[in-house]
């Protein structure tokens, strides 16, 4: 294997710990999702007025999806509003010139290509490291909040049975669920404190989270509130509803993990072998790589790879 492509990829490596590394130094633990304690209460412990709060938390709510109309950066944008990226879309675009210098200085530095092959591969590098980053940031916090959400409902149960209001419920939840879904929750309450209707921020929270549950609490509260009815009873049998899916969900990604990783065997084995034969034996294309039919079949082949992890893809991507 050429020591280029080991450069490439330590250096690719790099970039993704220093988003990461930035990230971290610029707010720290305060967007940290293991906290026990969820960020909206961690900002009033420290003092800051609930209306400050609230306006920092809903900028930060929304400046994603408010920003689609930059080029280039409407592919990121929902990613970056599921993961509520605390960055604003000028600094994340900022993120990714300043890891774009970064890689074009290492590449200068470790490898001996041209400088316009340097530069965009740089680009490339910067660009690529914050999309992959974004999205991994969105994954993790919709799976926590695809876990949290019938706990919160559950509570919300249990306070209406003991004769709390349904804001109550919410300022509850917002107090002890962690985040991600305690500060979305406590949103909510704050909200509906300064006088917004509590089911136009459910609504407005199940199209930022582009969540199915979510849609389905917000739907739940809106009828109770036009037709009546025990709302406790109506969002117990979600809670219900809620689990069930969750559990369904978890059988079916149990069930398909083996096709899964059976599909990315097979995806990954070509390039694989191709790996072992450059290290073990470099010289084994010398006789066709200059060859005019080289480069158009390489690139056949590696088209029908990427065809392969497509179609692998749809055959375990099962709809529930």
């Amino acid at each position: 294997m050429s020591p280029a492509l080991i450069i490439y990829g330590l250096i690719f490596v790099a970039v993704l710990l220093l988003v990461e590394g930035i990230y971290l130094a610029v707010f720290g633990k305060s967007i940290s999702l293991n906290s026990r304690v969820n960020r909206r209460l961690t900002l009033l412990d420290k003092g800051v007025q609930r209306e400050q709060v609230l306006e920092q938390l809903r900028k930060e709510a929304s400046q994603h999806l408010m920003a689609k109309g930059i080029p280039l950066y409407s592919i990121l944008a929902a990613k970056a509003q599921k993961a509520n990226i605390a960055f604003s879309p000028k600094a994340l675009i900022g993120v990714m010139g300043l890891l774009s210098v970064f890689a074009f200085l290492a590449l200068k530095i470790g490898t001996s290509a041209s400088t316009p092959v340097q530069a965009a591969i740089a680009v490339l590098m910067g660009v690529g490291a914050v999309f992959f980053w974004v999205n991994k940031k969105a994954a993790k916090r919709m799976s926590m909040v695809e876990e949290q959400l019938p706990d919160a409902v559950e509570l919300m149960v249990r306070s209406l049975r003991v004769g709390h209001p349904f804001a109550s419920a919410i300022q509850i939840v917002a107090k002890e669920i962690p985040d991600p879904l305690g500060t979305e929750f406590g949103m909510i309450a704050d909200e509906s404190a300064y006088g917004r209707d509590v089911t136009e921020s459910l609504k407005d929270l199940a199209e930022r989270m582009d969540m199915q549950d979510l849609r389905f609490l917000a739907v739940a509260v809106t009828i109770q509130q036009t037709s009546g009815g025990n709302l406790a009873e109506i969002l117990d049998g979600l809670a219900k509803v809620i689990r069930a899916r969750f559990k369904l969900f978890r059988r079916v990604k149990a069930i398909t993990a083996e096709a899964k990783w059976s599909g990315m065997f097979l995806s990954a084995f070509p390039l694989i072998v191709l790996a072992v034969i450059q290290v073990t034996k470099p010289d084994y294309y010398d006789t066709v790589k200059n060859t005019g039919a080289f480069i158009p079949a390489a690139l056949v082949v590696f088209a029908f790879l990427a065809v392969n992890v497509l179609f692998m893809k749809i055959m375990v991507n099962i709809k529930v």
